[in-house]
């Protein structure tokens, strides 16, 4: 009992690790400034004449759409993107301990690559810099070709890419100090980076939701792991 005490422990431990991290995440998009590309624009060339350029930080929030004069192209699908993940997968079957044939899996290559891109929104454009977001993504690709040799019956090939001309919410710190406005990572740890197929009110009960689901299971796990952990050390 008290081992499964235990376990269980150390489960409520990882839930609240992940619950603050969607509390972190929540407080980020209610903190982060709603703006538009030109306020962004505007508001640059008022602090660099006042206080010359470089010089710039703020923590925003926009929604706009996509746009780029250099797309990537995806590796498997060749789909025009800002960013992918491109994996392949070897399913094989292989005998338990008790002489059973089971499914198995190994990742035999994942490939991931991004682009600068252009968020455009009803006002003007902004440059985004997705290196160090949290980013959604839309799956293209999720398809077994069966290869079967020896114990493997094939290669599973799978794709996510952040497509040209999709719209989304971005939630960053902008700065002017490459000398252009750009969006980027924050240097804040409790500054989270998204960029999310979401807008901002669905992104929030979605955040909400989740940290609400993940503390009360937190809490039944702890509850009962204590339970189980106490009988096993008493009884």
């Amino acid at each position: 009992m008290e081992i499964i005490g235990i376990i269980l422990l150390v489960i409520s431990a990882i839930m609240f690790f992940t619950r603050r991290n969607q509390q972190q995440k929540l407080f980020s998009i209610k903190r982060a400034r709603s703006v538009t590309a030109a306020e962004l624009t505007d508001m640059a060339g008022a602090i660099a004449d006042e206080i010359g350029g470089g010089n710039w930080r703020d923590y925003v929030k926009l929604w706009g759409q996509i746009t780029t004069d250099e797309p990537l192209q995806s590796e498997h699908q060749q789909a025009p993107c800002v960013y992918y993940v491109s994996t392949v997968t070897r399913e094989y079957e292989e005998k338990n301990e008790e002489g059973k044939l089971v499914r198995k899996t190994e990742q035999v290559s994942r490939h991931r690559q991004f682009t600068k891109f252009w968020l455009k929104d009803d006002t003007g454009s902004i440059v985004v810099n997705p290196d160090g977001a949290a980013i959604d993504t839309v799956e293209i690709m999720n398809e077994l070709r069966e290869e079967r040799s020896g114990a493997t019956l094939g290669y599973r090939y799978q794709e996510s890419v952040l497509p040209v001309g999709k719209e989304v919410l971005v939630l960053g710190a902008v700065s002017d100090a490459t000398g252009k406005v750009v969006i980027g990572q924050p240097t804040q740890t409790d500054h989270k980076y998204l960029i999310s197929l979401k807008d901002e009110e669905h992104l929030a009960i979605a955040t909400s939701r989740s940290a609400q689901n993940m503390g009360i299971a937190m809490f039944v796990m702890l509850g009962l792991g204590a339970v189980l952990l106490i009988w096993g050390l008493v009884f």
